[in-house]
């Protein structure tokens, strides 16, 4: 239960996709709820897709590159504890390369941006799948590996809901509404990413 409730706040907080919903709402303000709905499921599911690649074939890519688990983490706390300085900032769409005019260009292609730019960087970035990758190398015991599992799969879940109302959202929170829950959750997310590079070096220094 542990493992499973770390995973999940993990995720929940490095994706953070209450701050994904104003760039969804400036991409689907235009079109009906039945399509708004439609992008929501296939982004979703296009995430839970990076997510499980990410966990599951992540550590043959750091076999194949020569990087060390070390590494990773502490590249990773980099990514992490950056995406939580964004949040603070209120800059996190420009930390995730969604600009103004990217939004405006994206807006006449909406068949597309259930895969970029929402699921990826949006949601699913480096940060995400550097730290599903440490997962994938920390816990390989068949009871740990299904907590993660039905971590991805709650997290998933809630990314859905949470873009599938998120013009509803807006309108109850406001956008300042939405910028303080970012920023609170921006502690958290540079406090993992602190822990993983932390971590990572204190397990360095014990093996020299």
């Amino acid at each position: 239960m542990e493992i499973f409730i770390y995973s999940f706040g993990a995720l929940f907080s490095i994706m953070n996709p209450l701050g994904t919903v104003p760039v969804f709402v400036g991409l689907t303000k235009q079109i009906e709820k039945k399509e708004r709905s439609s992008i929501s499921f296939w982004t979703s599911i296009n995430v839970l897709l990076i997510l499980l690649i990410s966990f599951f074939a992540g550590k043959y890519m750091l076999s194949f590159f020569g990087i060390s688990l070390e590494a990773l983490k502490i590249a990773g706390g980099l990514i992490i504890a950056s995406s939580g300085f964004a949040l603070l900032t209120g800059k996190f769409s420009e930390h995730k390369g969604m600009k103004k005019d990217k939004v405006q260009k994206d807006i006449h292609s909406r068949s597309e941006i259930s895969l970029t730019p929402l699921a990826l960087p949006m949601l699913a970035g480096p940060g995400t799948i550097s730290m599903l990758i440490t997962f994938n190398q920390k816990y390989e015991t068949p009871d740990q590996i299904v907590s993660v599992l039905v971590a991805i799969l709650l997290t998933v879940i809630v990314i859905f809901l949470i873009l599938r109302s998120s013009h509803l959202i807006v309108k109850l929170l406001g956008a300042s509404g939405i910028n303080a829950l970012s920023r609170i959750i921006g502690f958290v997310v540079i406090a993992i990413g602190v822990e993983l590079i932390l971590g990572s070096v204190m397990s360095v220094l014990s093996i020299k």
